[in-house]
């Protein structure tokens, strides 16, 4: 069947399909020193980007947030403090938070803030030192780093100086400078959180240029999201606490000045009958009676609040801890090497076949014009 279609086929376009297929090995052979040169270029530019590429440590922590709901966890505590004249309702006073909304918790710019508070110790420094503090006096840029920012330094250049209407004070709103913004950018990709909504896990990752301080801020990272996350569910919960502590300080004082001045005056009118003295002392003692009725239920209120924010404050279950790393996550030399070869392999071959071609359409050009 092969043999047949190819007899239909003028033999003039097979002679050409074969002739142009010779003729492409055929230049690209003659032109296999500047595919070489080529090559090597990117190989060398591969191999600096390789060794000069900072080192890298990851460590990664896997939790699952749990928040049980109060009628299923407490609903035998219930019954207990009803006999012992509680009432402990238990209805969640918040929202169920979303696992989907940690990612952007973690990416906050009060969440960023946090960490770059977070002591770290690296080799070399004899002492803690933040987040911020290292990467502003302890870190030494590499030359990789240098010839990559340097456009970034030139725009800067160009750009100038914030003005001075940026200098305000708004002591009422979140404001960094720049060192804090370029840092809180770097964040972005140093710790980070990912939902497996599907296992109903969290992964919790932070990149640094050492071990044991990878270690560190995934752990501070780790302990920080379960916070936030918490001061976010129990914020209403906590609120109601802290207005009723508040009355249940108040009333506790009133109740001990009511009980003293009720003792006292009994103390002080033991063998007195008159009807000045009973009323004084029935009025003194309807005070005590209503201060401690007010004051025995704020009691009850406050331990049903103390329950409740108790109650909604998640707990997350670690599966995977973070521990500190043995080998480095980055960079990974032998990948990137092979990927600035095979560039280069790409780029000559374009140069051999550009170079025909333009010659070509040089000597055409210079037909037509003729």
């Amino acid at each position: 069947m092969t043999d047949t279609h190819n007899n239909l086929l003028p033999p003039t376009e097979v002679e050409e399909d074969e002739i142009d297929l010779i003729q492409l090995v055929k230049e690209l052979w003659n032109g296999r020193k500047l595919v070489i040169k080529t090559t090597l270029t990117f190989m060398v530019i591969g191999l600096l980007i390789a060794l000069l590429s900072p080192k890298q440590f990851s460590v990664t922590s896997i939790v699952v947030p749990q928040s049980g709901s109060g009628s299923s966890k407490l609903g035998g505590l219930s019954s207990l403090a009803a006999m012992a004249g509680f009432n402990l309702n238990m209805n969640s006073s918040g929202a169920e938070l979303s696992p989907m909304i940690y990612p952007q918790i973690v990416q906050s710019i009060p969440f960023k803030q946090a960490l770059m508070k977070t002591k770290l110790d690296f080799k070399g420094i004899d002492h803690p030192v933040t987040y911020y503090d290292y990467y502003t006096r302890y870190a030494k840029r590499s030359a990789l780093s240098y010839i990559t920012g340097f456009p970034g330094m030139i725009l800067k250049a160009l750009r100038g100086k914030t003005t001075a209407s940026a200098e305000k004070d708004t002591a009422h709103l979140i404001q960094l400078s720049p060192k804090e913004r370029s840092l809180a950018n770097g964040l972005t990709n140093t710790v980070y959180a990912n939902v497996d909504s599907k296992n109903g896990y969290i992964s919790l990752t932070a990149i640094m240029p050492e071990a044991l301080p990878a270690a560190e801020l995934g752990q501070k990272a780790q302990e920080l999201l379960q916070q936030f996350i918490t001061e976010i569910k129990i914020k209403k919960a906590q609120a109601q606490l802290d207005f009723i502590q508040g009355r249940y300080e108040v009333k506790k004082k009133e109740f001990d000045q009511a009980q003293i001045a009720l003792a006292r005056f009994r103390d002080q009118n033991k063998n007195i009958s008159t009807a000045m003295a009973r009323s004084q002392e029935e009025r003194l003692s309807s005070n005590y009676q209503l201060i401690y009725g007010v004051y025995s239920e704020l009691a009850k209120q406050l331990e049903n609040a103390r329950i409740q924010v108790k109650d909604d404050s998640p707990v997350f279950s670690i599966i995977e801890p973070v521990t500190i790393p043995n080998a480095r996550f980055k960079p990974k030399r032998i990948q990137i090497l092979m990927i600035w070869i095979f560039l280069g392999l790409i780029v000559g071959t374009g140069l051999v076949f550009g170079k025909k071609y333009w010659k070509e359409m040089k000597v055409k050009w210079n037909d037509d014009s003729e």
